[in-house]
């Protein structure tokens, strides 16, 4: 097991907080976003974290990274005004990737204020990004979150949502995975092999020579209406 932490100076928080009005409970969850993305890929995911009380602030949260589908990849993105800890664990079953065989993934991730200046206050929300990859292929991903507040009140958003029924009060955060489409082949992009550009250049070259004719006949035509012309004012003027 490993332990790999990580510290970015405090700034001011105003610079890296938003501030919303609460529209309600649904509105205030923690959430990943995007909320869904591409089986097989490596993706950016962004965890949203409001802070719910009106009189204390998001001094830590913690999010956990699914067993039933560890990433080989994760790399987290500094957070100015943020510590940051990634924790990992044996996997009991290696995964393979690009760089061989894994061993270990992330067990999860703790993000901590270095400052009160940083922490998450009343009405404010904060984002943190991770890049981890590969995702499943398909299904949804489920990831545990807790939010720790100055006041010593922990909410944890670890409940699971079910389809058909009512949301829960603390639902987690979930990513779900569509399948990869597959790319076209190249038969099917150029059509039917030769036959899409099969266009003969006999068939070329008689239609532009089709298109030309009515051009140089009636060249042709003023041509003989001139030398007659001129013929006829010779002859006027030797009579």
């Amino acid at each position: 097991m490993m332990n790999r932490t990580f510290a970015v100076p405090a700034v001011a928080a105003a610079a890296l907080t938003a501030t919303f009005a609460l529209a309600g409970a649904a509105s205030a969850h923690v959430t990943v976003n995007p909320n869904m993305a591409t089986g097989g890929s490596y993706s950016k995911l962004t965890f949203r974290v409001p802070t719910e009380s009106d009189t204390a602030s998001t001094k830590k949260v913690v999010v956990y990274f699914p067993e039933d589908h560890p990433f080989a990849s994760a790399s987290v993105k500094p957070h100015p005004g943020w510590s940051f800890t990634v924790k990992d664990h044996k996997l009991s079953t290696p995964i393979t990737s690009d760089d061989g065989q894994v061993t270990e993934a992330v067990q999860k991730i703790v993000w901590t204020a270095t400052s009160a200046a940083s922490q998450i206050k009343p009405g404010e929300f904060d984002e943190f990004d991770v890049s981890v990859g590969p995702l499943p292929n398909s299904g949804t991903v489920v990831f545990k979150a807790l939010q720790y507040y100055t006041d010593g009140s922990v909410v944890r958003w670890i409940e699971p949502s079910v389809a058909g029924q009512d949301e829960p009060e603390h639902p987690a955060p979930v990513l779900s995975i569509t399948a990869a489409t597959a790319a076209p082949s190249a038969d099917a992009t150029s059509g039917s092999g030769a036959t899409a550009d099969a266009t003969p250049m006999s068939a070329t070259t008689d239609d532009d020579g089709d298109s030309k004719a009515p051009l140089v006949l009636s060249i042709l035509a003023v041509v003989l209406a001139a030398g007659s012309l001129a013929l006829s004012v010779v002859r006027r003027k030797r009579s």
